[in-house]
């Protein structure tokens, strides 16, 4: 059984014990949260379809930890004018485990 889901503007694959990384979410190490958003569910060969999403179908994740992503580095230059801005970024995210799937 898997599941497709839309969260922080992404969509991601899903199943039951499956680990993966999200855009920062709101919560404790620990909690549990649910996606509401189901866009594709495949459960025993039969596939269902939402329109945009699957009424009553959500999918529950618990919390494992939040992290920062790889160092990413924007340098923008003009030639000839000794105009340098070197800058940093490092995405906050999330790290999840899905607990249960629940077709509705």
């Amino acid at each position: 059984m898997y599941a497709i889901i839309k969260t922080c503007g992404k969509q991601y694959k899903v199943e039951k014990g499956s680990k993966f990384e999200i855009d920062r979410v709101a919560g404790d190490e620990g909690s549990s949260i649910e996606f509401a958003e189901v866009l594709f569910l495949s459960a025993d060969g039969q596939a269902t379809v939402g329109n945009p999403t699957i009424a009553g179908a959500c999918v529950k994740a618990e919390i494992v930890e939040h992290l920062r992503g790889p160092k990413l580095i924007v340098f923008k230059m003009k030639r000839r004018k000794r105009s340098r801005v070197k800058k940093g970024h490092r995405q906050e995210l999330t790290r999840i485990v899905i607990t249960d799937i629940v077709a509705g």
